[in-house]
């Protein structure tokens, strides 16, 4: 299935240096997975929103972007999927965030921002998370396997708190919703 079969005019503007294929997920109504490839800066931040978006006009509000093939985001992309938030939430939608490089979760944890998304280590946790109505409890949270954030090792966290990497000894904290943060 072609993007414009999924989004009608998906694909009218393209930009070599942010490919965005489309996948519907026909489990959950309104989910659509968007698998990113090459980066989000300034320059082509408004193309990005405005592909986007008109998936959201489209009726799409359970987003699943796929980041393994997104090396770089700017404060200006991290702001982009900031206003996709905006657009979705009042919709009964959401975002999840899925498969993060750990330079690219970095610029989220520095600008604060890691903890307002949903971040899934793979396609059936996020699709799983809408299937149950986008909510996390901390039930369903822990036990927790997890990438460390600098060096990639699978880690499992018991339960939220402060622990250290067995691999790299970088020090981590994990939230009662299962955020991994720095520090």
């Amino acid at each position: 299935m072609s993007n414009n079969e999924i989004v009608p005019g998906f694909d009218e503007e393209k930009d070599e240096s942010l490919k965005i294929r489309l996948q519907k997920i026909d489990s959950v109504e309104g989910c659509l997975v968007l698998y990113l490839t090459g980066y989000i800066d300034t320059y082509n931040s408004n193309f990005f929103q405005k592909r986007v978006n008109r998936a959201v006009e489209a009726g799409y509000t359970k987003l699943i972007f796929h980041c393994s093939g997104l090396n770089y985001v700017s404060s200006t992309g991290i702001g982009s999927f900031t206003a996709f938030l905006k657009a979705v939430k009042p919709r009964g939608g959401d975002l999840v965030l899925l498969e993060i490089q750990p330079k690219v979760y970095e610029v989220f944890q520095l600008l604060g921002f890691s903890q307002f998304f949903n971040i899934k280590d793979n396609l059936d946790e996020a699709v799983e998370f809408f299937k149950k109505g986008g909510v996390a409890t901390e039930s369903e949270v822990f036990p927790k396997i997890f990438k460390c954030p600098i060096c990639s090792k699978k880690l499992k966290a018991t339960k939220a708190g402060r622990f250290r990497c067995s691999e790299c000894k970088t020090i981590l904290a994990i939230d009662n919703s299962g955020q991994v943060f720095l520090g």
